[in-house]
């Protein structure tokens, strides 16, 4: 596509294309993030244990990484416009349900619908390529990729300030509102793709896919199944490696595969998944370190006993610096190839966990390092759709980029479960909270996954160029 035939389509969409895809991002962001705060509030209002409360975050989390493949399939064909409307109609349906839930039930129905959002980023990356000029694309399509991590930052703080002012309705109408204006954003903005595509989805690739993902985000999110049923924990994870060998083996054979695997052949899109998955383990670890440390009453010989409304506030930090390092990558690039950028972002995000790790007895350490946490993220997250687009078909963003956004998800898990296992070892019987080294320990876990995903990195970059065979 050329550049002028891009401006023109831009033109006929409104205009303020960028605007309106950085919003949706943001949107179904902020209401993926919504359920962490809100776990005690949920587990006194409906009279239920704080580990069902915690469903409420768990549930949209497993539902959007099941869905980001089968979006991302459908978003590289000739409905993608009807597909993104269709979904964030779900999302609204969905954020309906959380606002006026009879039962438990109800609210996590809700939750449920509005996890099926976390997979429209993809489908964003892909209408930004299609229809705006090459440099534009590549910079909006850097920011859609730093919204959906700094989202996370947005929704705390007004969840907990909402909640804390007016109840838990109130946080979870905010959810309703922004989904309405965001579906309505969508009808107006977001475009028909261009003429000549067509998809079929692989329906038993997906089932595969999908229970594959289930049963392994289950094993790993999940931290108190290993301490409790370490079998079935076991067994899940086998499961998932069956489910997905399988999978791969379909999706190798299939003529019109989910994802196309090819492309993970290719070194620069595979050594920036693996980057992806390391990454993502220390970013979220650190992420869920400080949130719990901030809050941890004074009396245990540490943390802040913070609100929730002021732990959220620790996240303003991590959101404002996260949108200035993205900000930062589109110049930086004319200069670095991805792959180097890829580094700097891991090495800043290592930094913010060795802070971490030896200093941490004053609040203000915890905005420090949660600001120097969310300008590595940015850093990182915008680097890396440049690593995957640069070997990767125009017809084939949302497919590409959702494979990667599966792979984050897997990440975060990871690292949400690898900080709650390591405290959860700290913990003695009948504690409620883990001896402090258990944060060190943790931190360190981190740092020696951002310091692998550092070197990969830089072996990266000797591939960078490398063409698709």
């Amino acid at each position: 596509m050329t550049d002028t035939a891009a401006d023109a389509r831009t033109k006929v969409t409104g205009g303020p294309l960028v605007p309106a895809l950085m919003f949706i991002a943001l949107v179904v962001a902020v209401v993926g993030s919504l359920g962490a705060p809100l776990i005690t509030e949920v587990a006194d209002a409906f009279d239920v244990s704080l580990a069902a409360a915690q469903w409420t975050l768990t549930a949209p989390l497993l539902v959007g990484a099941i869905a980001t493949p089968v979006l991302g399939r459908l978003g590289t064909g000739p409905r993608r416009r009807q597909v993104i409307l269709a979904t964030l109609a779900t999302v609204v349906v969905g954020s309906f349900l959380t606002v006026v839930p009879p039962s438990f039930g109800w609210l996590l129905a809700g939750r449920v619908a509005q996890g099926a959002g976390l997979g429209l980023t993809a489908l964003m990356m892909g209408v930004a390529r299609d229809h705006l000029p090459e440099r534009r694309s590549a910079s909006t399509i850097a920011l859609l990729s730093v919204a959906s991590t700094i989202g996370i930052g947005v929704g705390y703080p007004l969840a907990g300030l909402l909640t804390d002012v007016s109840g838990l309705r109130a946080a979870y109408g905010l959810g309703l509102l922004i989904t309405a204006i965001a579906l309505a954003t969508a009808w107006w903005a977001v475009p028909q793709p261009p003429p000549g595509r067509s998809v079929a989805v692989d329906v038993p690739g997906a089932a595969l896919l999908g229970a594959g993902l289930l049963a392994l985000l289950l094993a790993v999110s999940q931290t108190t199944l290993w301490s409790e049923n370490p079998v079935l924990a076991g067994a899940l994870l086998a499961a998932a490696a069956v489910l997905l060998a399988v999978w791969v083996r379909r999706e190798r054979r299939c003529a019109t595969p989910l994802v196309d695997l090819t492309l993970l052949r290719h070194p620069a899109v595979a050594g920036a998944n693996v980057t992806m998955l390391l990454g993502g383990v220390g970013m979220y670890l650190l992420l869920t370190l400080v949130t719990r440390y901030v809050q941890t009453p004074e009396a245990v010989g540490y943390g802040f006993g913070v609100n929730v409304f002021v732990a959220g506030l620790v996240l303003v930090p991590f959101s404002a610096l996260g949108f200035a390092g993205g900000k930062l990558v589109p110049p930086v690039r004319k200069r670095l190839e991805a792959a180097t950028v890829l580094a700097i972002g891991g090495a800043v995000v290592l930094a913010a966990l060795v802070v971490f790790a030896l200093a941490r007895d004053r609040l203000w350490l915890a905005f420090a390092v949660m600001g120097l946490l969310g300008l590595g993220v940015g850093a990182f997250s915008a680097a890396m759709p440049g690593a995957i687009l640069a070997a990767t078909p125009p017809e084939e963003t949302s497919s590409a980029m959702s494979f990667n956004q599966v792979v984050r998800s897997v990440g975060f898990s990871t690292g949400s479960a690898l900080g709650g296992l390591v405290l959860s070892a700290h913990t003695s019987s009948g504690a409620s909270f883990p001896t402090e080294s258990g944060y060190t320990v943790a931190a360190w876990a981190g740092a020696a996954s951002m310091a692998v995903t550092v070197v990969i990195s830089l072996v990266l970059r000797r591939t960078a160029k490398a063409r698709l065979p």
